[in-house]
């Protein structure tokens, strides 16, 4: 099985190999300040997006990307039938950075929820699937019956649990891990079977190293606030149900796929946007060294693999934070040591395509999750047709298992044909599937997913205050303020305020 070919999304005609253009400089009346975007994924695209909305005549922008298409890990294919997500496959609704700009783009006759009527999730144990309690929330309970009834946590493991209620806050203040928090709020089991599978699964994060002011700062606010997860879990259900008008599902996608999202934004952007456009190298455009620089400065050069160079006032990355170090080490060795600093993981997604005649399994769920303790490849696996409509053609299904992840990234390096048939032996086990599928994709996706470490929160303040000794140079992206498309987008639009900020102030000087 090979991986699928690129998907082409709209571009733009490639640039020629020559000294930089006129108009990427400044013109003879100081009044052209030009935008440099390192990287094509979703935080690219948005902050020339956001650049384009705010920005006067005289700010340009260029988006380079070193890839063949847009969107970074937002890819969606559309085959005989099959909308397949080789990245995310939908957005959080709570932040809403993403559906603003859904309905910007007049995509929101497009959106398209969760099918909520099969909303369950179910959890690997000992090799069998058991369902999540209904009304367990993330790994809060909110209900009763369901959860004194399940089969999933131990009558030990339940009580332990309820003595959340009584448990004090903690006194300390800072960071800690998400381990470090449910098990002192509600035990080693819930972390095990619930809380690790579900909530790291969500980061793709190890549990004990996993910053829980960086991820799950929710969670922080509800014990300060109400002392029990529990308690206060329940007080804003109780609000929740009391607010008026329909409600959005949790998670949101497009009828066709997220990949919508990404064409519907190219079509907009009228900027200079090059794919195939590595960036190699950056230099200040002044020649200064960049220890004894600050203030005003004659922006950047910007060198790229194909020998063009091309001039900026002001570069953003975008990049994940390990290319961006490479980028910065001959401007700001310090710097570019702290963004090292960010480790990231690999995974991979193999998404399955099936006759539904020849499945028993009656798929009534979003999928299952894995914990790590179980004798399993396999981080998760989603019942993608079951969670969203027009998924899979008619009489057909469409399944997504999730490999690698901190504590299983050594299956991301097994070749196509081993991958494959690993993920079918499993799903013979725990599903009964024996089936040959009907199509098979899978999207790796190497040192891809950062990961936000105890302490990540004041690591990245500490990036931002170096990086404002070089002024013109923002960092964003999901190594810093949120790996969810919501938050990339919503630093896009930050950043591209910060950007314009600057250059209304370069102008008037």
């Amino acid at each position: 099985m090979n991986p699928p070919d690129p998907l082409e999304l709209p571009g733009r005609p490639q640039i020629e190999n020559t000294t930089p253009s006129r108009h990427l400089s400044h013109s003879a009346e100081g009044r052209t300040f030009h935008v440099v975007i390192v990287g094509g994924g979703i935080t690219g695209l948005a902050t020339a997006y956001y650049l384009q909305q705010y920005a006067p005549p005289y700010v340009t922008y260029s988006v380079l990307e070193s890839d063949g298409r847009w969107g970074g890990k937002i890819v969606t294919e559309n085959i005989h039938g099959f909308t397949i997500e080789g990245g995310p496959d939908s957005f959080l609704t709570q932040k809403p950075a993403a559906l603003n700009l859904c309905r910007e783009l007049g995509l929101e006759d497009r959106l398209l929820g969760t099918n909520e009527a099969q909303r369950k999730v179910y959890v690997l144990l000992n090799g069998r699937l058991r369902p999540l309690p209904d009304g367990v929330m993330l790994v809060i309970p909110t209900r009763f019956t369901p959860f004194v009834t399940s089969s999933l946590i131990s009558w030990p493991g339940k009580l332990r649990m309820a003595l959340d209620l009584v448990i004090p806050r903690r006194r300390q203040d800072g960071d800690e891990s998400l381990a470090s928090f449910i098990r002192r709020r509600l035990g080693q089991e819930a972390l095990d079977k619930i809380a690790e599978p579900l909530m790291a699964g969500i980061h793709v994060s190890d549990a004990e190293r996993q910053s829980l002011a960086a991820t799950f700062p929710r969670f922080m606010e509800l014990e300060r606030v109400h002392r029990s997860l529990i308690k206060g879990m329940l007080v804003q259900k109780r609000q929740m149900a009391r607010r008026t008008g329909p409600s959005l599902p949790l998670f949101m996608t497009l009828r066709d796929g997220l990949g919508e999202l990404v064409s519907a934004l190219c079509a907009r952007l009228r900027g200079d946007m090059h794919l195939n456009s590595s960036v190699v190298h950056l230099e200040l455009a002044d020649g200064n060294r960049a220890t004894s620089w600050r203030g005003r400065t004659d922006g950047y050069w910007v060198r790229l693999q194909n020998g063009q160079t091309l001039h900026a006032d002001a570069v953003v990355l975008t990049v994940p934070a390990y290319v961006a170090a490479t980028l910065i080490t001959p401007l700001h060795a310090t710097l570019a040591h702290r963004l090292r600093s960010i480790r990231y993981v690999s995974t991979a997604t193999l998404s399955l395509g099936y006759r539904r005649s020849e499945l028993d399994h009656p798929l009534d769920g979003f999928g299952f999750v894995v914990p790590r303790r179980e004798p399993s490849h396999l981080m998760a696996c989603t019942w993608t047709s079951t969670k969203f409509l027009y998924r899979a053609p008619a009489d057909h299904v469409l399944l997504r298992v999730f490999l690698g992840g901190p504590h299983r990234e050594d299956t991301v390096a097994l070749d196509d044909e081993r991958i494959l048939n690993l993920v079918r032996e499993e799903l013979q086990c725990i599903m009964g599937i024996d089936a040959e599928p009907v199509l098979a994709r899978l999207h790796r996706w190497q040192n891809a997913n950062p990961q936000y470490d105890v302490g990540h929160l004041e690591r990245v303040a500490e990036i931002e205050k170096l990086a404002e000794e070089l002024p013109g140079l923002y960092l964003t992206g999901s190594a810093f303020r949120g790996v969810g498309i919501p938050d990339c987008i919503a630093q896009g639009k930050n950043v591209a305020q910060a950007v314009l900020s600057m250059a209304m102030k370069h102008v008037v000087h």
